[in-house]
């Protein structure tokens, strides 16, 4: 159980804000999951004034819903703005990568294909987190001799917002993973033998739409499956 004492001069408000909001992005708070702040209270050593606050804050980032006479419960993807987020960063990110690939170094191209293999690796326990982290890393070594730095720029901010919508889309689609990995290996190759760039850029940016593709039929299928 985690300790004040351990966890000193972080405030209360803190920790249990760091508590939930870990939960939330690691995906042990999945969508719909409510939040019982005397249960968290208790677990965290505190008064349910300081857990409430954290709450108050995760609302404030949209992470958290509150509803009256319902009580706090963990806010689902935002498919309309996880949509526009995905598909703009296909755009940039693919014109990136065009870009960069006849100016990638062989040891960056060999970079990205340990960075896929470890995702490979990872595929039978799956770390939403852990994939999503190497993912952009392999992503960033593709697009980082990019030779436009507003292009780049807008790649940097892009990532930034799917970020902030939700840290990892693989807690959704745990399925997409595999797909995603092997989708990696065909842009290296592409890259590998010299594709022309508009080639490339097309296939980056139709890994990138495969994704959204996929969380969004994953967030259709409950309301469907609700229907009569």
């Amino acid at each position: 159980m985690t300790s004040l004492s351990d966890a000193q001069p972080v405030s209360k408000v803190d920790l249990a804000y760091d508590l939930i909001r870990g939960r939330i992005q690691s995906g042990a708070y999945t969508p719909g999951y409510r939040l019982v702040l005397g249960v968290l209270a208790k677990e965290l050593g505190v008064s349910t004034v300081p857990v409430r606050e954290a709450v108050r804050r995760l609302e404030a980032e949209d992470l958290v819903e509150v509803v009256r006479n319902v009580g706090a419960t963990v806010r689902g993807l935002d498919p309309v703005e996880y949509r526009w987020a995905v598909e703009t960063l296909a755009v940039v990110e693919g014109a990136a990568t065009g870009l960069a690939a006849p100016l990638l170094p062989p040891s960056a191209l060999t970079e990205a294909r340990r960075l896929n293999e470890a995702m490979r690796a990872g595929l039978d326990d799956l770390d939403p987190l852990r994939h999503t982290r190497l993912n952009q890393q392999f992503h960033r070594v593709l697009t980082d001799p990019c030779p436009n730095p507003h292009l780049l720029d807008l790649v940097e901010r892009g990532w930034a917002r799917v970020s902030g919508l939700r840290s990892s889309v693989f807690s959704f689609v745990p399925d997409r993973a595999a797909e995603s990995v092997r989708e990696h290996d065909g842009l290296l190759d592409l890259v590998a033998r010299g594709a022309p760039p508009a080639e490339i850029e097309a296939a980056a940016r139709a890994h990138r739409e495969a994704t959204v593709r996929a969380v969004l039929q994953s967030q259709a299928a409950p309301a469907q499956e609700g229907q009569p």
